[in-house]
């Protein structure tokens, strides 16, 4: 596998939204870039966290081929990875990936996630919610939570796809030739439901390979009540709309 990731020449970008990630950011980045995957780079996109992740960010940047976006507020997590991805497509990444600062995505995974789209899959998914994928952190209520709200808005949509909100995915760029990332409208976790159903709806071949999604260590869950709301009101609105 590490001699293959050595040889890609598919260039490769990670967005990373930040919200007072400081004390996890400086581990991702350096576990990232030790897996010496050519073509890599990373763009942070930072909502101006109080407690100094923009800064640690750019002062990554004399190390790391990594850029920084810094934003003026918490804008939400769907904007950060619009105005990501756009860099990154016009910096001519051929494959884009989105994961969590906060080390629930395993970096060690990335190379599967990259393996996939190079065997023509044009979105791979690190799912919880397929055989062999697991959630390690939660208490059962959590998940079982997680389960329903998940299982419903696949019924209601119609989805293929078992974990729907993942946020551990790779896209290869050439899917937003078809979806228009600035008709996105979801701005929260419910990004990445609507996503999906995009993908799904334009055909789109989605490879789903399971992980381990690991509760963050350090720091606080950016998951609120707003963002609940807004996953349901988007399952109807996709659901009337399309």
């Amino acid at each position: 596998m590490k001699s293959w990731i050595k040889s890609s020449n598919m260039k490769t970008t990670i967005i990373i939204p930040t919200y007072n990630e400081k004390a996890n950011l400086a581990k991702l980045v350096k576990a990232i870039f030790s897996l010496e995957i050519k073509n890599l780079n990373i763009i942070i996109v930072d909502d101006n966290s109080p407690d100094g992740t923009g800064k640690l960010a750019d002062q990554l940047t004399f190390n790391y081929p990594l850029a920084v976006i810094h934003r003026p507020a918490k804008l939400g997590l769907g904007t950060a990875y619009v105005v990501g991805f756009k860099q990154a497509i016009n910096q001519g990444a051929a494959i884009v990936i989105e994961m969590d600062a906060d080390f629930s995505h395993n970096p060690k995974d990335l190379p599967l996630l990259i393996l996939e789209i190079n065997n023509g899959y044009d979105v791979a998914i690190g799912s919880r919610r397929i055989k062999g994928g697991s959630v390690k952190g939660w208490n059962w209520w959590r998940n079982l939570e997680s389960k329903w709200a998940m299982n419903f808005a696949r019924f209601i949509l119609n989805l293929r796809t078992q974990d729907i909100t993942a946020g551990f995915r790779a896209y290869n760029t050439k899917v937003f030739d078809k979806i228009n990332l600035d008709k996105i409208t979801s701005n929260g976790y419910a990004w990445q439901e609507e996503m999906i159903y995009l993908c799904e709806k334009y055909n789109f071949k989605i490879k789903e390979i399971p992980i381990e999604f690991i509760d963050r260590q350090f720091g606080q869950s950016k998951l609120g009540l707003r963002e609940i709301i807004e996953f349901f009101i988007t399952i109807f609105r996709l659901k009337f709309k399309h």
